[in-house]
């Protein structure tokens, strides 16, 4: 009888032992899993024939992801980069007979418009969702956000006319009260969340050194 010896490099060799796809998730992300999950009003127990909670908390997240903000406005025929305001001469202004629509410049914030009556969360419960069981670190929460294409001219000037603005993927970072507006910061190419030095951006951007 001999005693069994474990290869030294044991992971390594299961991890060559792979026979068909996995039900693994591969994809990196900067996310917490609970962030991708919709918030349902059911029951954690449910009576026999009714639909399982976590089934319809499923079936809501992958009917939620296939949405796109941008496509849907679309289809009600408004232009996402006509959304934000923009600089305009009086001097130089289109006439009715122009026939230009609209007349009339957009010159009021999307902010008047704001309406939380439908929210089926507060931004507390939004920022929240990048905390993780038995982490102290809070992670971002995945976003769209309306932003310029050109990052440098944005922040110069955000009413430029020479600026094109679109639905960009960000992380949310965090929430301020007083202004009632997100932190948020671009994916880069794999949908990560990263800062100049490619590390994650955890915390609001808050790091012992401020």
């Amino acid at each position: 009888v001999t005693t069994f010896k474990m290869p030294e490099e044991f992971g390594s060799v299961l991890d060559k032992q792979v026979i068909g796809p996995t039900t693994e998730n591969l994809i990196k992300s900067d996310f917490p899993v609970q962030s991708f999950k919709p918030k349902v009003q059911i029951a954690f127990q449910t009576l026999p024939g009714q639909c399982p909670r976590k089934i319809e908390v499923e079936r809501r997240r992958r009917l939620y992801l296939t949405f796109d903000i941008a496509q849907l406005l679309a289809s009600k025929g408004i232009d996402s980069d006509q959304l934000m305001p923009r600089h305009h001469n009086p001097d130089n202004m289109p006439t009715i007979e122009e026939k230009k629509d609209p007349v009339f410049p957009i010159y009021l914030p999307l902010k008047i418009f704001d309406n939380d009556g439908y929210d089926c969360r507060t931004p507390e419960e939004w920022i929240s969702l990048g905390l993780e069981p038995g982490s102290h670190d809070r992670k971002p929460v995945p976003g769209k956000a309306l932003l310029p294409t050109d990052d440098v001219l944005g922040h110069e000037d955000p009413k430029s006319q020479k600026l094109i603005y679109k639905w960009i993927d960000v992380g949310v970072l965090d929430y301020d009260k007083a202004t009632e507006l997100y932190l948020v910061h671009k994916t880069d190419k794999n949908g990560l969340v990263r800062d100049e030095e490619g590390r994650p951006i955890l915390n609001g951007g808050i790091t012992p050194q401020g």
